[in-house]
């Protein structure tokens, strides 16, 4: 399962999605995954929502969420001698900017290849090496002209990591764009896995628009909307524990997905999940978000009439990088508890009851 889970891993935070221009890879989007689900259904805001239908006549919506896009870089200029200026899209961490190798992603769907240069410490002035140089002042180095550039390249091209991986030791694996198809590529898998008659209603897995880039309103909120679920299961990547963070702020990455519990989720199917995770060994850790959870929860939940939410988080080191890490047996329990979230007899009658009282 665990090779399974890396190689769609791979293959899904592989594909291009920079906030906003997630319709380039859409063709390999349906390509890989849209074989698993009945139908795939395309927002005008280019949410993608996978439908699994259980076959049950009157069935209930069950929203699994996990958003599609990823930080990266959008152009700003085309200089002499071959250079791109671009500034970010997303909380990009520019602090590990300088020599990473990009992609940037042209009109005629061609790709140009560049390296962020980095001034050598020979001709750096004094004080230099302990100034961060801010974003606008990158340069992206292509080795085209300039006259070659703007035949491929406009303003507002994006620009986003190349997709390399790595596996470490024990079972961490390193790449770019792992938040948040991670999650996606775990869920979609564990929707895969499962067959209808296991479901108790008709899943929808949706890949949301415009998490990394703060609009929050205009992609999970409206796909919920549009689809009007009667529960809702998040997963995003959750800041994972290094030796420079406090334990209070991050999760173990190993230590299994996260719990979120918070006044934006709902308490009764929050206990739910956790309790079937401990019965099934499915590892967990709890965390607490008093004022929001940092994820789509945070809208989700208030769309409609309202819509109950749990939320769960995949441990993830150096987060909104070009190498970030995470733990395959941590992806295994999640793919675990998504599953166990969409057979599971509990929320069904939960959901159910809820529904009726309202």
């Amino acid at each position: 399962m665990k090779n399974e889970l890396k190689d769609m891993i791979f293959s899904l935070a592989g594909l291009m999605s920079v906030s906003g221009h997630t319709t380039y890879s859409e063709a390999e989007l349906r390509e890989l995954i849209g074989g698993y689900f009945d139908e795939v259904l395309v927002s005008p805001l280019k949410n993608y929502t996978f439908v699994r239908r259980c076959g049950k006549e009157n069935a209930k919506k069950i929203l699994i969420d996990t958003h599609f896009d990823e930080i990266g870089m959008i152009v700003t200029g085309i200089k002499d001698g071959g250079f791109l200026t671009v500034t970010n899209v997303g909380g990009l961490d520019t602090r590990i900017l300088q020599a990473s190798e990009v992609v940037v992603y042209c009109r005629d769907k061609t790709k140009i290849y560049g390296v962020v240069g980095s001034t050598p410490p020979h001709l750096q002035r004094a004080g230099d090496a302990d100034k961060l140089v801010p974003i606008d002042e990158l340069l992206i180095d292509t080795g085209y002209s300039k006259e070659e550039l703007q035949k491929h390249v406009s303003i507002g091209a994006p620009v986003g990591f190349m997709p390399k991986y790595s596996e470490l030791k024990n079972g961490f694996i390193a790449g770019k764009g792992f938040d948040d198809k991670a999650c996606g590529a775990i869920a979609a898998l564990a929707i895969a896995k499962t067959s209808a008659d296991e479901l108790w209603g008709d899943v929808y897995l949706q890949f949301s628009n415009f998490e990394e880039s703060g609009s929050y309103m205009s992609g999970a909120a409206t796909g919920a909307f549009a689809t009007e679920p009667d529960c809702a299961l998040v997963a995003d990547v959750d800041l994972g524990r290094t030796p420079d963070t406090k334990d209070s702020e991050t999760v173990k990455v190993g230590g299994g997905v996260s719990i979120a519990f918070s006044p934006l989720t709902d308490k009764r199917l929050t206990r739910i999940m956790e309790s079937a995770a401990k019965e099934n060994g499915v590892p967990t850790q709890r965390t607490v978000a008093p004022s929001g959870t940092g994820t789509n929860t945070n809208v989700i939940g208030l769309v409609g009439r309202g819509i109950p939410t749990v939320d769960v988080g995949l441990p993830l080191k150096s987060m909104h990088t070009c190498a970030e890490v995470i733990s395959l047996d941590d992806a295994e329990a999640l793919c675990k508890l998504v599953k166990l979230f969409i057979t599971s007899p509990e929320v069904e009658k939960a959901v159910k009851e809820m529904s009726e009282n309202d």
